[in-house]
């Protein structure tokens, strides 16, 4: 079957790699928007940018401005064929059900998309009561992260830069799928190939990715005093 027909496909987007809660109750619901996005024109500039406001209890670490520059600092034929870029909003039920993937990569009919999701505004991710595998462990320390249990529930709480560092990094590895499913013939590997892929792109393009956070930071202090002026 060409392509352009095959069916909506989402991926696991980092689920078994930096982990979540073990139900993901909503797995199927989050995504059911994403069917209503169509297929851009010739005339139409690429990626396009949906940015959602997101509710009062989360943020995007990544604007959406900062996400298209984030693709643009990567080699023109790794991000060119993606047609959208979504910040979505993310209901606080929804992660108190069975936490969200951080980033998803969805593709079919003329639509290749990444979608990002909010996180929590105290910069606290809560996995639930069940420890987080090791590979969780290592990954958010990795970004600076610390991860402990506090009460019954284990949580990895960030820093504002290295969560905008994790961001830059997951954004990456979706277009790791990006690039796997149009070069490589995705729906001929497994989960675990898929997200090895996935992963081994974004890990070759981290200083890429650290130079980019570090432009970006920049840029953010030196437009932050005339903001408060």
């Amino acid at each position: 079957m060409p392509k352009s027909q095959t069916p909506w496909k989402k991926s696991r987007t980092l689920g078994d790699i930096y982990g979540g809660r073990t139900r993901r109750k909503f797995a199927d619901n989050i995504f059911r928007r994403a069917h209503s996005i169509t297929k851009p024109s010739a005339n139409d500039v690429l990626p396009i940018l949906i940015e959602d406001n997101p509710s009062r209890d989360f943020f995007f670490p990544l604007d959406g401005e900062e996400v298209v520059e984030a693709l643009k600092a990567l080699p023109k034929r790794d991000h060119a064929g993606i047609t959208h870029v979504w910040l979505r909003r993310l209901k606080k039920q929804d992660y108190l059900d069975g936490s969200p993937p951080y980033a998803t990569f969805t593709c079919g009919s003329g639509v290749r998309l990444i979608t990002l999701y909010p996180f929590p505004n105290d910069l606290t991710y809560t996995f639930g009561r069940k420890r987080p595998p090791n590979t969780t462990f290592n990954d958010a320390r990795r970004f600076g992260a610390q991860i402990s249990q506090v009460g019954k529930d284990w949580q990895a709480k960030w820093g504002h830069h290295s969560l905008r560092r994790f961001y830059t990094h997951i954004l990456y590895h979706e277009v790791g799928h990006h690039i796997d499913w149009y070069r490589r013939l995705w729906s001929q590997a497994n989960s675990k190939e898929l997200e090895e892929a996935a992963e081994q792109y974004a890990f070759a393009k981290t200083a890429t990715a650290r130079h980019v956070i570090n432009r970006l930071d920049n840029i953010r202090s030196l437009e932050a005093p005339s903001k408060r002026g």
